[in-house]
């Protein structure tokens, strides 16, 4: 498959709502693949179709076990179609970062614990429940579904300075 560019912030498609999906097929897989693909090569453990530029309602998640250097033991691969919080529990603060928004990492507070629904990539439906990293990682990637950023839970100084940085980043690296 291929790696896709990463859409970087302020971009309007970063802001858009998205669509939800309503074909399971060989186009989706295809799609997948290459969200997995450009996830891994950009370095990221979840990545939300708005990201490299597409509006469906789909993400990705690899929190894999490490060892002690770093090296990856064991994938945990998860596809989200047409995901859903149903419930949150619990606040916590979370230290995130974010492939569309290079070079920064704020603290913003997310659930501790959720529960999620979401279609497979056969469009079985399914329901689970996250907790730590898992939780959090759940909840940023499904507010890009919805538009939303996690500089969106900073406020608004912060939020600009970071605005101003990066537009400054996408001058230099020649990005549109």
């Amino acid at each position: 498959m291929s790696v896709r560019d990463i859409v970087i912030f302020p971009d309007d498609r970063l802001r858009a709502p998205t669509k939800k999906v309503t074909e399971f097929d060989d186009q989706l897989k295809a799609l997948v693949q290459d969200m997995f693909d450009s996830m891994y090569y950009y370095d990221g453990i979840g990545l939300a179709a708005p990201q490299i530029g597409v509006s469906k309602r789909l993400v990705v998640i690899d929190i894999p076990d490490s060892d002690e250097q770093g090296n990856v033991l064991e994938h945990h691969q998860k596809v989200l179609v047409n995901p859903e919080i149903t419930f949150k529990e619990g606040l916590v603060d979370s230290s995130e970062g974010c492939l569309s928004v290079p070079e920064t990492n704020e603290t913003v507070q997310r659930a501790e614990r959720i529960k999620f629904k979401y279609q497979d990539l056969e469009g079985n439906e399914h329901e689970e429940e996250a907790d730590g990293l898992w939780a959090i990682c759940v909840q940023h990637e499904l507010d890009h579904l919805s538009g939303h950023l996690f500089i969106d839970y900073l406020g608004t100084f912060k939020r600009d300075r970071i605005k101003k940085r990066l537009v400054q980043f996408k001058k230099e690296h020649k990005i549109k």
